[in-house]
């Protein structure tokens, strides 16, 4: 079961948005765009993404029309963003997630690719990342997706140990994994590791074997996440039943502590809290642009079932676009598409954006989820874009080894390793 979409306004059925009411921080402001892909061949256990198998699909919603459906959303956000009075920017960062965007034929995903070229223009530069399972490309289709413009591959590897990965349901062989990697930078693309800690019957000697494992690769990014079992899931009842225990704080805590002593004595170094990247020769660093894009508050529009956008202000009320904002400008528009692929196609059919909500931010409430999204980042944050409540309590996190005192001193929040152990802890500090 895929989460609820958030709470909010009614969207408009065009999707247009606010008038953009001029200024100069947007065209300054990254743009990228996110694909939502929705298919798995299976549903992992602990999945709870916005992900169906083909079998529980069909008609409008099926995978071989898919890219042709996303891309009447592409070309509907090209007009919706250009009627909003928004400045044109080439496409910065492009990242086909899911479900396994690598379900599809890499002719699809080229023709997606190339539907976002012609509708934003992409940057010569760009960073074009698509997901993939280890057990879903070859290495004639990763060069495909290489000569259609991809620059970079997230493989699903979350562990290196066969019992752990039988109890997430994946069904890789972790041999495998060399392999992929080595196909992909064959055909010329950078490679990323996605692994998870903290499965239930993982011990720290299985989570050391997944990280040295994903190491002796040699990728340049790894990602390392903390198995969180959501309420719906069949991992979640396998768990009230007592058929799985997950493990205590502690147990989490010295995974994360291991993973970055590896990572880190290996050449990785942490960007933020859940992901390490190797600088590269000419002095920058292998991060994820797209990731970072987000957490840094610039623009993206998400294309897909369920996909999220946002569009920075300064934006003005249009009664037009059914604003309530009683003349007031707002700092940002939230919204999100219909969650069901058959809907979503069904609605980009009959000529309807397949919003199913947005919201409208408040500089407040904008200001709020720059600090929340920020702190969480190598490279700190600005004290000034906290509270008055919130620089008081920096000094109390400084005294409890959450913040760095150098940092502070120089006018950063920058969260230490234990900081990063609490992040969501100092968070919520620094914005009460």
């Amino acid at each position: 079961m895929s989460p609820a979409l958030p709470d909010g306004d009614p969207a408009p059925a065009d999707g247009a948005l606010p008038r953009w009411a001029g200024g100069t921080d947007a065209p300054h402001r990254a743009f990228g765009v996110y694909v939502h892909v929705p298919f798995c061949t299976v549903r992992c256990g602990y999945c709870d993404f916005n992900t169906y198998t083909a079998t529980e699909l069909g008609g409008g919603a099926s995978q071989d029309s898919y890219a042709s459906t996303a891309l009447s959303e592409i070309a509907l956000g090209a007009r919706v963003l250009a009627d909003a009075g928004l400045p044109a920017r080439e496409v910065s960062t492009v990242f086909v997630g899911g479900g396994t965007p690598t379900v599809l034929p890499a002719r699809d995903l080229a023709r997606i690719l190339d539907g976002i070229r012609d509708a934003w223009g992409l940057a010569d530069d760009a960073e074009v990342t698509t997901e993939a399972n280890p057990d879903s490309v070859s290495p004639e289709y990763l060069r495909t997706l290489a000569a259609a413009g991809f620059t970079r591959v997230s493989f699903g590897m979350q562990s290196a140990v066969p019992h752990v990965l039988a109890t997430l349901e994946r069904t890789h062989d972790p041999a495998r994994i060399p392999d992929v990697v080595a196909w992909a930078r064959d055909a010329g693309l950078d490679v990323s590791l996605d692994l998870i800690y903290g499965t239930p019957g993982e011990s720290l000697d299985d989570w050391r074997t997944s990280v040295e494992a994903a190491l002796a690769t040699g990728v340049d990014h790894v990602s390392a996440y903390a198995l969180v079992v959501e309420p719906g899931t069949k991992m979640a009842v396998q768990v009230r039943r007592g058929e799985l225990t997950l493990p205590d704080e502690d147990d989490q805590a010295a995974k994360y502590e291991l993973a970055d002593d590896l990572l880190t004595a290996a050449g990785l170094r942490w960007y933020e809290v859940s992901n390490w990247a190797r600088e590269r020769a000419d002095g920058t660093v292998a991060a994820c642009r797209h990731n970072l894009a987000y957490w840094r508050g610039d623009d993206w529009w998400g294309v897909g079932p369920g996909a999220h956008s946002y569009v920075g202000g300064p934006l003005a009320p249009d009664d037009a676009a059914g604003t309530a904002t009683d003349g007031v400008a707002v700092a940002g528009v939230r919204w999100w598409n219909v969650k069901h692929p058959r809907r979503y196609a069904t609605m980009l059919g009959d000529g309807m954006s397949p919003a199913a909500g947005r919201e409208l931010l408040d500089a407040p409430t904008a200001a709020l989820e720059r600090v929340m999204l920020g702190v969480r980042l190598a490279e700190g944050l600005d004290l000034a874009e906290l509270s008055a409540a919130g620089r008081r309590a920096v000094a109390g996190q400084v005294a409890a080894g959450l913040l760095d005192g150098r940092a502070a001193i120089g006018g950063r929040a920058l969260l230490t390793r234990r900081g990063r152990l609490l992040a969501d802890a100092v968070v919520r500090d620094l914005t009460d």
